[in-house]
């Protein structure tokens, strides 16, 4: 249940992106993109910052024993391109992220810090791996964390019904995205 947002609140919505929304996955995409769009459109409305993050695959990855033995292939040229459903604007802050969390080695907590924003609202792909990643770094800075769980979604059913009963819970707020909503119009 969500009771509250700070009065500076950021959406970050993660992955996004064309090569990431083809993958199969637990809920329909589409209706993850649409609910995405709406938070969209509300922040845009608020005056709130929007955070747009991709992920670049052919990065500079972490490495452990668990590497493939041979390079990952490049992906298609547009692979890391935002899907068009997400509207964005030059004043968005953007964001390629190299592993699961969004705030490793990025600009991430700086930007939020320069805005004063001191919560997140978080949606995106994949549930159990990049929104669970991010919000994790996110909880380690101390941020209030919002999970909007009808604009998340995981190739694996029960990977994403774990993080969201287990494991959100113990670092923020699980609702959805007209919660998110109601709430940001208190918040404003």
């Amino acid at each position: 249940m969500i009771t509250a947002l700070d009065k500076r609140t950021a959406l970050v919505l993660i992955d996004l992106q064309k090569g990431v929304v083809t993958y199969p996955v637990a809920h329909p995409i589409e209706t993850i993109l649409m609910h995405a769009a709406k938070l969209v459109a509300a922040f845009r409305k608020a005056g709130q910052p929007i955070v747009i993050v991709n992920v670049n695959p052919a990065g500079p990855w972490t490495k452990s024993r668990k590497e493939p033995a041979s390079p990952r292939p490049a992906p298609p040229a547009d692979w890391a391109d935002i899907a068009p459903e997400i509207k964005t604007e030059p004043t968005d802050i953007f964001i390629t992220k190299h592993t699961w969390g969004a705030f490793f080695e990025t600009a991430l907590d700086d930007e939020l810090k320069k805005r004063n924003v001191t919560g997140i609202v978080i949606g995106g792909v994949s549930t159990s791996r990049g929104v669970e990643g991010t919000a994790r770094q996110a909880s380690e800075l101390g941020y209030n964390i919002t999970f909007a769980t009808d604009a998340m979604t995981d190739m694996v059913a029960d990977a994403h019904a774990n993080s969201i009963k287990y494991i959100f819970p113990g670092i923020g707020e699980v609702g959805v995205t007209d919660s998110v909503i109601e709430q940001l119009a208190v918040a404003g």
